[in-house]
């Protein structure tokens, strides 16, 4: 059975996809990317990682084969377990592990696994249908700018030949000093205006904040004061230590007392679509807490106990 494409089809939807006996496949979420020197925009998408010390049966990848194959959870694990065999050899041969619209695996000279993934596949589900694209560079023209040149007036003074015209010399020193006289007078006209806006304005400023005093202090009937309630939200828990699944339910009720006087916040969850009965040590928020709890109850009580991550 060719697995990759179960493992592909729930990377769309979790975040740790577990292979037992193997590793585990993790996502992450990126933000979207501009690369300044390539002019290229990326949408968000998950950056798949491998982690070999993640090796415990979790169930969701059995469970999802045993679902789609329409076969049993047990003949799913043992498909796993042959694939993973597999896979082993073909590492062993030197040979690198190609698995498709997900990435490359190999062994370095320590024999450590070391993957590198494939970016052309992005399994962020709200970036669907979102590509990568090269803006073309924006070309700024500097239009020239024109120097204005101010043209004097030239005066020229001609010497008066005819003592008849001498009334035109008169006339025109007469225009002259009416001319200066505006343009002294003008600016002193527009100060006046201005001081007379600027006290029409203060004087309407003062009866404003007059009225607004008024408003302020005298109000008759105040409005009743408002109670808002804050709701609270409960964190919600997805990843869960199991203790294992049991057909027989008093054996599960059995197991859950054990747990609960050795004093863990242990659970029972619903019977699933096995038939079995499944009892857990306790539900976290993040997979990190998860993990620290897990390998913990592995050392004290249970070197069996696996994660489960979903949504109860």
């Amino acid at each position: 059975m060719n697995i990759e494409h179960y493992i592909a089809q729930l990377l769309y939807r979790h975040q740790c996809v577990t292979i037992p006996g193997f590793g585990a496949f993790l996502t992450e979420i990126q933000s979207a990317q501009w690369i300044e020197s390539s002019h290229s925009f990326f949408p968000p998408k998950k950056l798949i990682s491998f982690n070999a010390n993640i090796k415990n049966n979790d169930g969701l990848l059995a469970n999802h084969i045993a679902h789609a194959e329409k076969t049993s959870y047990s003949y799913a694990v043992s498909a796993i377990q042959h694939e993973v065999l597999q896979w082993k050899k073909t590492l062993e041969n030197n040979n690198v592990l190609c698995l498709k619209n997900i990435g490359e695996l190999s062994l370095n000279v320590e024999n450590h696994i070391v993957f590198k993934p494939l970016d052309q596949h992005n399994y962020l589900t709200s970036s669907f249908g979102l590509s990568s694209f090269v803006s073309p560079v924006i070309k700024r023209e500097m239009a020239p700018t024109l120097e204005l040149v101010e043209e004097k007036e030239v005066v020229v003074f001609e010497p008066e030949h005819n003592s008849s015209r001498s009334y035109l010399k008169y006339a025109a020193i007469f225009i002259l000093g009416l001319g200066l006289a505006g343009t002294v007078g003008y600016p002193i006209y527009q100060k006046e205006l201005m001081q007379q806006k600027t006290m029409v304005e203060k004087s309407v400023q003062k009866q404003v904040e007059a009225k607004l005093q008024e408003a302020t202090f005298f109000i008759k009937n105040p409005l009743p004061a408002v109670t808002l309630s804050i709701k609270e939200t409960k964190t919600k828990m997805s990843y869960h230590v199991m203790a294992g699944a049991f057909r027989e339910e008093r054996n599960a009720n059995k197991i859950l007392q054990r747990l609960k006087d050795l004093g863990y916040d242990a659970k029972r969850i619903p019977q699933n679509k096995h038939g079995l009965y499944p009892v857990l040590y306790g539900s976290y928020a993040t997979f990190a807490e998860a993990e620290k709890a897990k390998k913990e109850i592995q050392q004290k009580d249970n070197p069996e106990a696996w994660l489960l991550i979903e949504s109860l």
